[in-house]
């Protein structure tokens, strides 16, 4: 009785097809786990296995057909022979055409078993017992013998044929049938390697593709070149990418709206707090105005920066990247700052070097200002009254860099990898921040293609800042 193929055998059934097996065998893991390697490792023996069988039935099919049609002129020429009693005989042959031509050698044996003629003496094949087919080894040779009929004088005729030209003959056939698939092998693997390296190509390009995106330019893949096999899985990305954006967005008009909602009210709160100021009697609740006076700046200090933020957010994907100086931007940005910096009695100043060719460097605008601007921002309200802050402008290695140095208190070693956090101050700081200027100068500069860098100065106290080309 046969069993039933059930596709919902167990694991351990015959029929049981485990998919995840397979799966592993196909695609290893490792440097194995590759498309173009998995078709070439499983079609590349398939060919070989086909082209050897080809041979294989190309020799027995040759082989048999060449037997079969050299047995029948073996036996009509014999018959026709017999037929004029022994009479007519070929001319003499020679041992090459007879092992290398494969011609007939022809025998007449009388009735009494005795060699009339041979048409090659050399070849001492003794009379068949029985007549039709019969094969011999003489001389570390087979020979195929065809013994005829006796005549109507009683002579018997044998006809003789070397069966290694046999052999030889199937095994030109063969090889003759044989050889366009051998030059189609090679062709066909050529052609497998071109279509599993354009499908690899492809593939990589979507990785690529995929590579570029970042949180500011969310945009879908195109499918118009994918392969058929692999669109499903892009148009499932893309998906993702359009939720991952709409979020993106959500999240940034959420953070806008917010913003926007807060800022009304403490700018009304701020003026009412300036009014209230020349109302308080002198040395009255002074102490507790001024944390109140700091709390609310803080707190507009912090929507400013969000709104900034956002702002930015909405900008990366529609600002081209130009040519900017970065020497005229850092000028522009101290230009915008030395109003903060003579409040705090801070000395601000750039150093650059003399007849140097314009740092140039491309970039969105609005992001280089924004890295700048934060980056100098910070070091002044870090810095204590009285300090130094230095920007310099320079090139190491053929890449642009500007650096901020002051003389504020620095950073411990164990937190600078964290001051790049949104909202994180460091503990026991009494500047005035919000924790989102080194966040914002950050993102800005990845979507330029820079990075900040921080460390504590090593001559005294105080922090360089540093961007530079990534």
């Amino acid at each position: 009785m046969i069993p039933k193929l059930d596709a919902g055998a167990a694991p351990h059934s015959p029929f049981h097809f485990d998919r995840d097996r397979w799966h592993t065998r196909v695609f290893p893991t490792g440097r194995m786990c590759s498309l173009r390697r998995a078709l070439l490792l499983w079609l590349v023996p398939l060919f070989l296995v086909v082209g050897c069988a080809s041979a294989a039935f190309s020799y027995f099919s040759h082989g048999r057909m060449v037997n079969e049609f050299m047995d029948t002129q073996m036996e009509e020429l014999a018959d026709s022979l017999a037929g004029h009693g022994g009479g007519l005989m070929p001319p003499p042959l020679s041992q090459e055409r007879v092992e290398k031509g494969g011609m007939y050698v022809v025998q007449v044996w009388s009735p009494g078993g005795k060699l009339l003629k041979t048409s090659w003496p050399q070849l001492a094949a003794p009379l068949q017992a029985r007549t039709g087919y019969s094969d011999i080894a003489l001389d570390d040779k087979v020979w195929r013998i065809y013994t005829s009929e006796p005549s109507a004088s009683g002579n018997i005729v044998q006809v003789i044929q070397c069966g290694s030209f046999r052999n030889h003959l199937a095994v030109e056939q063969a090889i003759a049938s044989i050889v366009p698939v051998l030059i189609l092998l090679p062709l066909a693997i050529f052609v497998l390697w071109g279509v599993a390296r354009a499908v690899s190509l492809a593939v990589r390009d979507i990785g690529k593709q995929a590579e570029s995106q970042d949180f500011y330019t969310i945009s879908e893949l195109p499918i118009d070149r994918v392969p058929l096999e692999i669109r499903p899985l892009v148009a499932s990305f893309n998906s993702l990418l359009t939720r991952l954006r709409d979020v993106r967005d959500e999240k940034r008009r959420f953070v806008q709206d917010a913003a926007h909602e807060l800022r009304t009210p403490l700018t009304a709160l701020s003026l009412q707090l300036e009014n209230l100021r020349h109302e308080l009697p002198a040395q009255s609740c002074q102490q507790s105005f001024a944390h109140l006076e700091a709390g609310v700046q803080r707190a507009a200090r912090l929507v400013d920066q969000l709104l900034k933020m956002t702002h930015q957010q909405g900008e990366a994907t529609s600002e081209q990247r130009v040519p900017i100086d970065l020497s005229a931007q850092v000028r522009e940005s101290i230009g915008a700052l030395i109003a903060l910096a003579d409040q705090r009695h801070i000395d601000l100043g750039v150093a650059e070097g003399s007849g140097a060719s314009p740092a140039m460097f491309t970039c969105a605008q609005s992001d280089l200002r924004s890295v700048i601007d934060n980056l100098i921002e910070n070091a002044l309200r870090y810095t204590p009254e009285g300090g130094v802050v230095d920007v310099r402008v320079g090139s190491e290695r053929g890449k642009h860099f500007v650096e901020v140095t002051d003389t504020g208190p620095g950073i411990p070693a164990e937190l600078i990898s964290r001051v790049f956090d949104r909202f994180f101050r460091v503990p026991g700081t009494n500047a005035r921040g919000s924790g989102l200027g080194l966040a914002i100068a950050k993102a800005a500069a990845e979507r330029c293609g820079m990075r900040v860098l921080l460390s504590n100065r090593t001559d005294r106290s105080g922090l360089v800042a540093r961007v530079e080309v990534a």
